[in-house]
């Protein structure tokens, strides 16, 4: 994947956790450059993929919380879907569950999901549909926070959640006065690194062909390869899935 390896850079990194800081008191300083950054992996990965532009391609984005990468992709047929209602001026927005999308099978070119999985209890469904919907040739693009990385537990700390997912929310509700935005075992959920590998290298229709930390520098994606050390290293996932050509 050269394109993709090229993007990985340290600069990269480094320049996305100081936005990262930003989540919670200023989200337009977050998901902005988040939005810009997740479309140059996406047309990274579909020209190493396709050896192919990305303009004019359909995509679909599941989970695509409320509408920050509208304009980052609007050189492409891009479409957001999200339980939750988008923001004024987000584009084409259908409102929809990601474990029973409403598109028929082999709709989209390209089918991603940013920071996701970790927030429903059975995201391999999601992932299973999210397969469904590309079309032959395409590509199914999921990343998400692995909860033994230090982001696992989201706002609730950087160490609180090794403790327990549960012991995390509730030390938060008492020290803030109110319950944490991603409540764990209502909406973040404990997913590891090694099941969204085995459900990747197992999944029927389609081919993995990347498997990556989403936020290192290339020099680190070695990690992923390496048992128990990935849980706690890796900290997002990107999984990259190309549906297989009917014959």
């Amino acid at each position: 994947m050269p394109h993709t390896r090229r993007l990985a850079s340290l600069r990269r990194s480094l320049d996305l956790l100081r936005a990262f800081r930003h989540e919670q008191t200023d989200p337009a300083r977050f998901y902005r450059p988040l939005a810009d950054d997740t479309y140059a992996l996406i047309r990274a990965l579909w020209q190493d993929g396709t050896q192919q532009q990305l303009t004019g391609t359909r995509i679909l984005d599941v989970g695509s919380g409320p509408g920050y990468f509208h304009d980052a992709f609007a050189s492409t047929h891009y479409i957001s879907l999200d339980p939750a209602p988008a923001t004024p001026g987000a584009g084409s927005h259908i409102r929809a569950d990601g474990r029973t999308l409403p598109f028929a099978e082999d709709t989209f070119d390209i089918t991603f999901s940013s920071n996701v999985a970790e927030h429903i209890p059975d995201p391999w469904r999601m992932g299973e549909e999210m397969l469904r919907v590309t079309r032959p040739g395409g590509l199914v693009v999921l990343s998400y926070t692995i909860w033994l990385g230090p982001f696992g537990g989201h706002e609730t700390g950087l160490w609180q959640h090794y403790v327990g997912g549960a012991w995390a929310r509730d030390r938060y509700s008492r020290v803030h006065g109110k319950p944490p935005k991603n409540v764990f075992g209502e909406s973040l959920f404990d997913v590891s690194c090694a099941e969204g590998i085995h459900w990747a290298q197992s999944v029927r229709g389609g081919t993995c062909v990347g498997l990556f930390p989403r936020y290192h520098p290339r020099w680190a994606w070695w990690l992923v390869k390496v048992p128990v050390v990935r849980e706690f290293l890796v900290s997002n996932l990107v999984i990259v899935i190309q549906k297989n050509r009917q014959i």
